[in-house]
Formats: C-alpha cells, sequence, structure tokens
C-alpha cells in the first residue's frame, strides 16, 4: 500500500527534526566534509553524531565517501540545500514581524495595557 504524499511529506520533515542532523546538513552546504570535522565544529559525542548520521544517510539525504581511513559525508543533492536556504528565509520573516511587534509594544509602554484593560478591549 502506497504511502499519501502528506504523510511521506510529514515523515520526512520529521526526520529533518533534530538539531544535530539540522547543523550537519549546514555544513555540508559547501561540499563534503570528513566526520572528525563534522564532530569538531558539533559539540556533541562521536556516538551520538555517528546515529545521526545513520538516519540522515538512510533517509537517502547524505552519502557517505570512503577514502582510505577517512570517511566524509556530502548532500545527495542540492535541494536540500535550498530547502535550507528557504528555512532561513521564513525564519528571518518570522522574526523581522516579531521584532517590529515587539518594538511596537515597547513604544506603546506598559500605560497602554493597563488603558485597555479598564476600556474593556
Amino acid at each position: 500500500m502506497q504511502v499519501p504524499l502528506y504523510q511521506a511529506k510529514a515523515e520526512f520533515f520529521r526526520m529533518l527534526g533534530h538539531p544535530v542532523r539540522i547543523r550537519v546538513l549546514e555544513l555540508l552546504q559547501n561540499g563534503p566534509v570528513p566526520v572528525r570535522d563534522l564532530l569538531a565544529a558539533i559539540d556533541v559525542e562521536a556516538s551520538n553524531l555517528s546515529q545521526q548520521l545513520a538516519v540522515l544517510r538512510r533517509s537517502g539525504i547524505v552519502v557517505s565517501i570512503r577514502d582510505g581511513a577517512t570517511v566524509s559525508y556530502a548532500l545527495a543533492g542540492g535541494d536540500v540545500a535550498d530547502l535550507l536556504r528557504a528555512a532561513r528565509r521564513i525564519l528571518t520573516e518570522l522574526l523581522t514581524g516579531q521584532s517590529e511587534l515587539l518594538a511596537e509594544l515597547q513604544q506603546l509602554g506598559p500605560q497602554t495595557d493597563r488603558t485597555d484593560k479598564v476600556a474593556g478591549r
């Protein structure tokens, strides 16, 4: 039985839903990176990094490359980098809107809240 597209998408985003996995994908955007460099850049235990890399590898988002004793990882395709850039743009827009709201609230000051309560607003 085939999985509906919306369910496959949800599973895809769940797979991305771990900070270490996102960080790994960010680090791989510019090309293959040896595991030792990933470990140096991400503050996690080697076993945890290995586990997260395995999830990404099983999903087909990253590939491992062996060169002698060195194992590196790379993005399987450029679409993942595009997705990360889109996420950055979306977050930037959301946070910009929140900072504008915060600035407006700070400009109005605490008196506005009391006035709104008294006036029943």
